[in-house]
């Protein structure tokens, strides 16, 4: 059944009725044999990431006088939690795409985002974050893609691993090494999917998420004017973490739907299933699993909606995010895999899709940061500010 929801606005009980809409019209029904068919690689649903470019969706955290919806957090991320609940990878695309418009949009020039913030908005484009490397995953500060100064602009040359919508993107957000100061020589690049030297390898054979694509990124002499680097030479680092914390916002409510969608399966079959001649919902020890697995789905949302209310309140909302994610995340993989258990061995087949819900729920605890590197976030962050209290003391 469809999450209780108290919205901050009117829009935003329109916006989640609108996506609702779409959810049920044109993901639910494709969702089983789009997944099926895109196990190859081959078949990304650009038409699905369309429709809701149209109807405005990938866009809402955005300023409307760039072609965004002008929309606060707490709205958008509800929005790719319903599509989570209905489509996971296509919610994992939504928030990629945010997360791909998030530099331009927060740290690039008054010139940048009048001339790219437009059509990135514009749902008729889609982006990818070009950040991960073969060898450089949680440690950014390693990577070894290179930028180099050609004229007016770089020539980027390296490699990129992980990179969701890799091959059906439009442009890649990305960063690359312009300097050997560690963490202090990395710059953000928006790539055009048009330019030369940018090609891709075969597309990753993954346990789950088959509708998003992922491949590697091959930078070849690459040339980009110096009208699309973002912010400061040697400040993508901080770029990309501040993104991330955005980013990791947008796993956790994609996450929350999955695992909503997962506990609506479970407690639906848990109802009509007898046994014994009585349903099986009426057995304790049964009950009281569902019953955990409402609270972990509650607390998820509840813990980024938190996170989201402090980052439009436009307070820090690190901390926050990583709990969040790490909160969302642990959630999705325990109740995907209680749902298996509570169908008991029709869980275990394709015919119902709570398989699917848990491989798909496995990679939510990797990207955007493992969930190791999420406590790790946390702990620093506590002691940092324990620190800094005794500091003010």
């Amino acid at each position: 059944m469809p999450a209780t929801r108290l919205m901050p606005s009117e829009i935003g009980d329109d916006l989640i009725d609108l996506t609702r809409t779409i959810c049920d019209k044109a993901l639910r029904p494709r969702v089983d044999d789009t997944e099926r068919a895109a196990e190859s690689g081959e078949v990304f649903p650009r038409e699905v990431f369309a429709e809701l470019g149209a109807a405005g969706l990938l866009s809402l955290p955005y300023p409307e006088e760039h072609g965004g919806g002008g929309q606060p957090y707490e709205v958008y991320l509800q929005v790719v939690e319903e599509i989570g609940s209905a489509w996971m990878s296509v919610a994992v695309g939504t928030s990629v795409h945010s997360l791909t418009c998030y530099p331009v949009a927060t740290f690039g020039s008054t010139e940048q985002q009048q001339a790219l913030l437009p059509e990135m908005l514009s749902g008729d484009q889609l982006g990818a974050y070009a950040l991960s490397e073969p060898l450089a995953g949680s440690d950014v500060g390693s990577m070894t893609t290179r930028a180099t100064r050609d004229g007016d602009g770089w020539r980027l040359k390296g490699r990129k691993a992980w990179i969701s919508h890799a091959g059906h993107a439009d442009f890649y957000t990305t960063f690359a090494r312009t300097s050997e100061d560690g963490g202090r020589g990395i710059t953000c690049f928006v790539v055009p999917a048009a330019a030369e030297g940018l090609s891709f390898g075969a597309p990753e054979k993954k346990m789950g998420l088959h509708g998003d694509t992922v491949r590697e990124v091959y930078y070849e002499d690459v040339y980009v004017g110096d009208d699309r680097r973002v912010g400061e030479v040697g400040q993508g680092m901080a770029i990309a973490l501040s993104a991330l914390d955005a980013g990791r916002l947008g796993i956790a409510a994609a996450s929350t739907g999955l695992a909503q969608a997962a506990l609506d399966v479970a407690v639906r079959y848990a109802s009509e299933r007898e046994q014994f001649g009585r349903p099986i919902a009426s057995n304790q020890g049964l009950a009281f699993l569902l019953a955990d697995m409402e609270a972990a789905v509650t607390s998820a949302r509840a813990t980024y909606l938190h996170a989201a209310r402090m980052r439009d309140a436009d307070r820090p909302f690190g901390t926050q995010a990583a709990v969040a994610k790490l909160v969302a995340t642990d959630a999705a993989m325990k109740v995907t895999t209680d749902a298996i258990q509570v169908l008991g061995g029709a869980g275990y087949t394709a015919d119902f899709p709570v398989e699917r819900y848990f491989r798909e729920a496995k990679v939510t605890q990797i990207f955007e940061g493992t969930n190791q590197i999420q406590r790790l976030v946390i702990s620093r962050n506590l002691l940092r500010d324990l620190t800094a209290g005794r500091t003010k003391g």
